[in-house]
């Protein structure tokens, strides 16, 4: 499931995500860093991906090749998440 970083509206499975495209619901750019696979704060250029180019706007279109949209409504419930969460529970005073 394809959703929108800014509004959280899903985007349809078979919309191409190419580096005009933008959210149908709210009008943002769909082809930027907040809405990719890779995408991870706190990771080096917020990036997982090591050969990618530094993009400075997340929240606007760019050409990046490395680009896969995330499934999901952000890394927020997703398995790792869950798993730092309670790494970090543990070793809080």
């Amino acid at each position: 499931m394809k959703m929108c970083f800014a509004c959280q509206t899903e985007i349809a499975g078979d919309t191409v995500v190419g580096r005009q495209a933008f959210c149908p619901s709210c009008g943002a750019d769909l082809h930027v860093c907040r809405n990719c696979a890779f995408y991870e704060p706190g990771a080096y250029n917020d990036c997982r991906e090591p050969q990618a180019e530094r993009v400075v706007d997340k929240i606007r279109s760019n050409f990046c090749d490395y680009f896969r949209f995330q499934n999901g409504a952000g890394k927020a419930g997703t398995p790792a998440a869950a798993a730092k969460e309670k790494l970090e529970a543990l070793f809080k005073k």
